[in-house]
């Protein structure tokens, strides 16, 4: 049954309403850049320059933070959701400004990995510190504790660690380390803002060498080390091995190192051996191998030096990036080869990681290269994660997430061994002499794996506790819905192999889109337009609807594969149906009787922009790369993308001058800024973003968190409905701007292919929008209806289906996920 009443979570009175970073390296100014993205005040402090007078200009005496500023505006991957949250950060240094924290509920301290260094700026932070705010430090891996030994009690009792990941905008985990003197109320209300505000998974960890994601991390990627030198395997070979196949990030092990900097992982390392005797670690072996000494040496420290395990050789003729590769024997550059491994050409045709990860473990270690390195890999990560429980964390869930949010694993570790068979793992390595952890002992004595599913806990699921030895429901938390745990526990209503319907309680199911990437093929069309039309039982059992899904990207549009087939075999009159149906989904959407809203996230292209512009209202995820982009393939939107589009323009000259017509000027520049968004194939980096190319309307929503997205939504739906809402009316009063619109609009076309900045394609195309966006060759204000746009909308898509260019653009994206520029 679905869940009753969801009641929205309570609200402390504290708040934090500005917070102070000090320490402006690439650390602390992205952590300042990111808490700014949520809209919060920072104050941005770091060093005085050595020899800078104290009489010297403000600009000079504040150098390191002005300088951060800028890498800030030009960071890539973006620091800022847009340019102008850096009007949220104050700039300033430590002997001038440190007065401005007393302003501050939330002090970060985030110098260099040093005792001494941070011990003596608390020494500062002491006098200017108002009572009772929270002080916390960044370290990734020095004692918590120890930075504020000796402190007054009321210095020890505001203090914990936050130590975020770099970058802090993408990365989601957050590690808390409590100290024995931490305020729970303090550390609580840090977890909410971080949650809430920045969008961060929190994980609780104890105050150990490396706390949780790093530790983990460190022994996985030195152990990777080691087995590639022990084996003979090459750089690229461990990265082919330890990349997408097992479910971790396709940057694996040596470009991971790279983009982290191999000076941090040396420092990390070095941290973690010097005290893995003092703590009992029975890895204290692990260590970097002599090599990588060596490129540190010669200054060889990855991404930030331009060389490291990769060397950057600039582009070939397709664009494409050209990289060298270490032979760490010779410590010389090498041309790039990608490796090939029977096991992992097999693995490719597996899309579960769950599924793949058992088939690569329990391979042939004799005949399989991939199998003889993937087998010590997991097995002795599987005996060294349960080996820390409860050493750094409390429980086997905390560990499982730090790596998923903080490494980017698909999996943790004991979902991994839970893949792989606990028991079959374990008596493969009782018969090879492996040491096997006592709480894996313990679990095998009470069941067979970390975690079974429960529909009787509220998340759905239950994790073994070698401290009870016994099961233990995984922790649930209040505002995350899960369309995985919905559906497991029969909320779904109805389902096809593209999308399902979800009952999420309180009159609001969800439509969950599930295709591969999530591709806008017939399944999904059809759901969509039989479960939103008036007539249908979902509308008369439900009061709202959400659009949504539970995949890394909402939709990346429109099943291009399908529409080529149709294309290349003249199938006509299927490709007219095709667009006529995707057509009756959006406007199915658009006139539901009942409030639709739309969650969209990740990458929310061409017609998944279309779903979303069609809806009631929109609660997003910050993190939304959104855009028209069918011009990009040779195509224009024909979902009735174009249609809103002028829709929004005419609205938004309305704002401005109620009476003004489609070719009024107010009209005209929203309508020639929502011209040049489609034919550049413009994609939003953030949310605001979407906002500023008129995707999303001014009571859309963000939300921070990607785990509250689905309920947020439905609390937005529900209060729709609540309101009494009335779907619109299909209009036939829309005042095209016309000819005179359209001309003007052709000539700044002309202009840009004459400048040889477009193609004579990408003109051509260019065309045919702004004649859809002016209602055609009419004269400047004739009434024309939704309708009408949304036939010549169709009429250009097929049109352009048959130029040769575009079948072109077509096959190159769908061969390579990126635009032909023909």
């Amino acid at each position: 049954m679905p869940p009753s009443t969801t009641s929205r979570p309570s609200r402390t009175s504290r708040q934090i309403r500005k917070v102070a970073v000090l320490g402006a390296g690439t650390m602390g100014s992205r952590i300042a850049a990111h808490i700014a993205n949520s809209g919060v005040p920072v104050v941005l402090l770091d060093m005085v320059p050595l020899g800078v007078a104290s009489d010297a200009p403000r600009a000079e005496r504040n150098r390191f933070v002005l300088a951060a500023l800028e890498g800030l505006k030009r960071s890539k991957p973006a620091a800022f959701y847009t340019p102008d949250a850096v009007r949220l950060l104050t700039p300033g240094n430590f002997e001038d400004d440190l007065a401005l924290i007393g302003d501050c509920d939330w002090t970060i301290e985030v110098v260099a990995e040093d005792l001494d260094i941070k011990r003596a700026l608390l020494d500062r932070v002491q006098k200017h510190r108002r009572p009772g705010s929270i002080l916390t430090t960044n370290t990734s891996g020095l004692p918590v504790h120890k930075i504020v030994e000796g402190r007054p009690d009321e210095i020890r009792h505001h203090w914990f660690g936050t130590h975020f990941f770099n970058p802090p905008r993408y990365m989601r985990l957050l590690e808390i380390i409590s100290t024995p003197d931490s305020d729970a109320a303090d550390v609580a209300l840090i977890a909410q803002f971080c949650d809430r505000r920045l969008g961060k998974a929190i994980v609780y960890s104890h105050d150990t060498p490396n706390f949780i994601a790093n530790r983990i991390g460190t022994f996985t990627l030195t152990n990777a080390v080691r087995l590639m030198v022990e084996q003979g395997l090459t750089v690229e070979e461990v990265d082919a091995l330890t990349g997408s196949a097992l479910g971790w990030p396709k940057t694996a092990t040596f470009r991971l190192a790279d983009m982290v900097g191999i000076d941090i992982l040396a420092h990390v390392t070095k941290n973690f051996a010097a005290q893995a005797e003092q703590i009992g670690d029975e890895r204290a072996e692990v260590r970097l191998p002599a090599f990588i000494g060596q490129m540190l040496d010669k200054g060889w420290l990855g991404d930030k030096s331009k060389q490291g395990f990769y060397k950057k050789e600039g582009k070939d003729e397709q664009g494409r990036e050209v990289r060298q590769v270490l032979d760490w024997q010779t410590l010389e550059y090498k041309p790039s080869v990608r490796p090939k491994f029977p096991a992992l050409e097999m693995a490719k045709n597996i899309d579960s990681t769950a599924t793949r990860i058992p088939q690569m473990l329990h391979a042939d270690t004799q005949g399989d290269k991939a199998a003889a390195f993937y087998w010590p890999l997991l097995t002795e990560l599987f005996t060294y994660a349960a080996n820390r429980i409860p050493e750094i964390a409390d429980n086997i869930v905390e560990i499982d997430t730090a790596m998923k949010t903080g490494f980017n694993w698909e999996l943790g570790p004991f979902e991994m061994m839970d893949a792989a068979g606990v028991r079959t793992t374990t008596e493969k390595m009782r018969a090879a002499g492996a040491p096997v952890s006592a709480n894996v002992e313990a679990l095998l004595s009470a069941g067979e794996s970390w975690y079974q599913d429960d529909s009787t806990t509220p998340s759905g699921r239950r994790y073994f506790d070698p401290g009870t030895r016994s099961y233990q429901p995984v922790p649930a938390v209040v505002g995350v819905t899960s369309l995985a745990l919905m559906k497991k526990t029969h909320c779904v209503v109805r389902k096809n192999p593209g999308a399902s319907v979800i009952d999420l309680g309180d009159g609001v199911a969800a439509i969950e889109l599930h295709s591969k990437m999530n591709a806008l093929g017939e399944d999904i069309v059809s759901l969509i337009t039989q479960t939103l039309r008036p007539t249908s039982e979902q509308v008369a059992n439900f009061e709202a609807f959400v659009i949504t899904g539970d995949s890394v990207n909402f939709s990346v549009g429109a099943n291009l594969m399908q529409l080529l087939l149709a294309v290349q075999e003249e199938e006509w009159d299927e490709v007219d149906l095709m667009v006529r149906g995707f057509q009756n989904m959006t406007q199915a959407i658009k006139f539901c009787p009942r409030p639709v809203v739309v969650a969209p996230y990740g990458m929310c292209l061409g017609g998944g922009v279309e779903i979303a512009i069609h809806a009631a209202a929109r609660q997003v995820h910050a993190e939304l790369y959104m855009g028209l982009v069918e011009a990009g393939v040779g195509l224009i939107p024909a979902g009735g993308g174009c249609k809103e589009m002028v829709l929004r323009s005419i609205a938004a000259g309305s704002s401005i001058r109620p009476d003004t017509r489609g070719e009024g000027v107010e009209s005209f520049e929203a309508l020639k800024k929502n011209f040049e968004t489609i034919a550049m194939a413009k994609v939003s980096t953030s949310a605001v973003e979407a906002r500023g190319f008129g995707f999303l309307c001014a009571g859309d929503a963000i939300t921070m968190n990607r785990e509250r997205l689905v309920t947020d939504a439905k609390h937005k739906a529900r209060d729709l409905a609540d309101g009494g809402y009335s779907a619109p009316v299909v209009r036939a009063d829309i005042a095209a701007p016309g000819e005179s619109v359209l001309a003007t609009l052709k000539l700044a076309v002309w202009t840009m292919r004459e400048g040889q900045y477009i193609s004579d394609h990408d003109a051509k195309i260019a065309d045919r929008i702004a004649h859809v966006l002016c209602g055609g060759k009419v004269t400047a204000g004739t009434l024309v209806s939704e309708r009408y746009l949304l036939d010549l909308e169709r009429e250009a898509f097929l049109s352009l289906c048959g130029e040769k260019k575009t079948q072109e653009r077509i096959a190159f994206t769908l061969k390579t996920g990126k635009p032909l520029r023909n």
